[in-house]
């Protein structure tokens, strides 16, 4: 079974590896543009960054930072599969990624799979391709086995699976957010914690969405201490993990040293996508430390009573936050908790490289 858990690390390493410059270019793009929408109070309607109204390569560069976020699940679950079944894995689990990261529309909720969804799938893309391979064909087909057959027997189910995904994922978001409005007439901890652990959870996927537009709906009501809880929890990962890659380099490989000074960018400008290089790594304890310490900083904030005036977060929005200093000091606790137990945690893991590639036949 440990055999079984290590190499399925391996294929997610894989496909991390693959994945992190996209992660990286497009958080640094939108972050740039972003920033420069703030520093000239380049405006929405809500007080959130609106790059589409500076000028045109601060809009094109938010076009092409968002088009690589757009690209990433497909890439991170293309190769995971690639890591799993060689060249074959890559069209299911391309086009599995590409499904996950395409968002589907229930009643009137948009919404995709996203970061977990592009694991799962990529995973599954592997397996299934594997699968097909170990089928006994006559000689004279083996040629154009990888090329015509390999590709669609495996796309389809790969593709039909991620689809049914999708569905019920947006009936749960829906289900989320009404959770969410009855929640707001009880605790505000209570709501602030369950909001933390949404916001790290997928890092910008689904239940992360669902907890950023609520905040973003209570801000059109003019209650701006949801968002303010929101807004500390959402820069908590990038923050927290980068801030453990400079705390204890031995336990972090130099290409995870990388992604933690590129993460320390994003969260900065407040991406909390730049934690995903290292969820995708290793799972298991990322993602339960970067909930637990952004339920810390939104629980700080709340407690302090932040309020974010703008549907962001991270420190770029200082200039539109109330109680600023409570504000600094829930994000800067959330993430030197998230450091700390991470890196505490992490003591047994593997340092090693990610692989470039699976079985290739």
């Amino acid at each position: 079974m440990k055999d079984v858990l290590q190499k399925h690390k391996q294929y997610l390493l894989t496909g991390v590896s693959y994945v992190i410059p996209f992660i990286a270019c497009g958080g640094i793009l939108i972050a740039l543009s972003l920033a420069y929408a703030f520093h000239f109070q380049l405006l929405n309607a809500q007080g959130g960054p609106d790059p589409a109204r500076g000028p045109w390569v601060v809009r094109e560069m938010f076009v092409i930072g968002s088009t690589a976020f757009e690209l990433f699940p497909a890439v991170l679950a293309g190769f995971i599969a690639y890591g799993m079944a060689g060249k074959p894995g890559l069209v299911p689990g391309l086009i599995g990624g590409f499904i996950a990261g395409t968002p589907q529309t229930v009643g009137d909720k948009s919404v995709s799979a996203g970061f977990l969804g592009a694991l799962i799938i990529g995973l599954a893309a592997g397996h299934i391709v594997n699968v097909i391979k170990r089928v006994p064909v006559p000689k004279i087909v083996r040629p154009v086995m990888p090329i015509i057959f390999v590709p669609i027997l495996s796309a389809l189910p790969v593709g039909l699976l991620m689809l049914a995904l999708n569905l019920p994922m947006a009936r749960l978001m829906v289900a989320l957010n009404l959770f969410l409005g009855n929640m707001q007439a009880g605790s505000q901890i209570v709501l602030a914690m369950v909001l933390g652990a949404m916001i790290a959870f997928d890092m910008g996927g689904p239940v992360n969405k669902t907890a950023f537009f609520f905040g973003v709906a209570m801000i059109q009501q003019g209650n701006y201490r949801i968002m303010g809880a929101d807004a500390a929890a959402i820069c908590t990962p990038p923050l927290g993990l980068g801030l453990a890659t400079l705390l204890s380099r031995r336990r972090w490989t130099d290409e995870q040293r990388e992604s933690g000074l590129a993460a320390l960018g994003m969260g900065l400008i407040g991406i909390t996508e730049g934690a995903i290089p290292f969820a995708a790594a290793d799972p298991i304890r990322v993602i339960p430390t970067i909930m637990f310490g952004s339920m810390i900083s939104a629980t700080l904030a709340m407690l302090g009573r932040v309020g974010d005036h703008a549907p962001h977060g991270g420190p770029i929005v200082l200039p539109v936050v109330d109680h600023r200093l409570n504000y600094v000091a829930a994000f800067v606790i959330g993430s030197f908790v998230t450091a700390l137990v991470i890196n505490l945690v992490k003591k047994d893991a593997v340092t090693t490289a990610a692989p470039t590639g699976g079985n290739k036949s």
